[in-house]
């Protein structure tokens, strides 16, 4: 951790990268996960892009939202106290957006206006989600290995959405261990 830890400025800087994330993570949490990599690792230096990767693999693993990938970055910047401030920055304001927003928007169901919007923005979180598959297969350094992986899981989930993930899991960790042996032999 820094030794500026307690200082505000650093908190008020957490707040000033989650806060806006907040606000336009059309699609959840996913489609902010290239914004946060730019601000936490080239913009602000809080961790290098290793710490990222491997910040990540904390946050998709453990239980709970894929978004407390701010949480950990927080932590790591200022402790507890900035993984309160990091985690509040990123849920609390959507949150009261979201909810603002749900008082109106049941209101002008069936209008003409409101299926287009809805029809809009799924694109825009395919395309944000997207982009932060990207910038972590980039810090990763993944190989053709894994976009042919993520590519089939890809097309497994498109065609049989029911499939558990485990099992997806379980056939990357067959698939990677064997290309191990492989090179190994």
């Amino acid at each position: 951790m820094r030794e500026d830890d307690s200082d505000l400025s650093t908190y008020l800087a957490l707040m000033a990268v989650f806060v806006p994330m907040s606000l336009v993570a059309i699609g959840g949490g996913p489609s902010v996960f290239a914004p946060i990599q730019r601000e936490a690792v080239d913009v602000h230096e809080w961790i290098t892009a290793r710490e990222f990767v491997e910040i990540f693999a904390v946050a998709r693993v453990a239980p709970g939202p894929g978004s407390m990938l701010a949480t950990l970055i927080g932590w790591k910047v200022a402790g507890w106290t900035g993984a309160l401030v990091a985690t509040a920055a990123l849920f609390i304001p959507s949150s009261i957006m979201c909810l603002g927003i749900a008082k109106v928007w049941n209101r002008y169901r069936g209008h003409a206006w409101h299926a287009a919007f809805e029809t809009g923005l799924a694109p825009i979180g395919t395309g944000l989600m997207f982009a932060g598959v990207l910038v972590i297969f980039k810090l990763a350094d993944a190989g053709p290995l894994s976009w042919a992986l993520a590519a089939f899981v890809a097309a497994v989930l498109t065609f049989r959405p029911k499939v558990h993930p485990m099992i997806l899991l379980l056939v990357g960790a067959v698939v990677f261990n064997l290309d191990l042996f492989l090179k190994a032999a």
